[in-house]
């Protein structure tokens, strides 16, 4: 798989994992706080990997049905879409 693909997963994950967390502590806080669309819309442009483990590490937006079932239902949607497309350019 070429670098940029690689690149982008890693800085959507590192920036969904960090966008979680910020909302968590905005949260605790009381402070103005980053709306749901934007998390979920992370998660679905490639960021499940980060969406997820920062819900599970810091206990965010875990009770949310659309948040238990969209950011998994995301990374598996990107997961099938890796092997996809390593399965169409092995076939070349």
């Amino acid at each position: 798989m070429n670098q940029e693909l690689w690149l982008y997963y890693l800085c959507i994950n590192l920036l969904a994992f960090v966008c979680f967390g910020i909302d968590k502590y905005k949260a605790r806080n009381q402070f103005w706080r980053i709306p749901e669309k934007v998390l979920l819309a992370l998660a679905l442009i490639g960021g499940g990997v980060g969406a997820l483990a920062s819900m599970r590490i810091f206990h965010h937006k875990t009770r949310k049905l659309l948040f238990r079932i969209g950011v998994p239902a995301a990374l598996i949607f990107h997961v099938c879409l890796l092997v996809w497309y390593v399965k169409i350019n092995l076939d070349l």
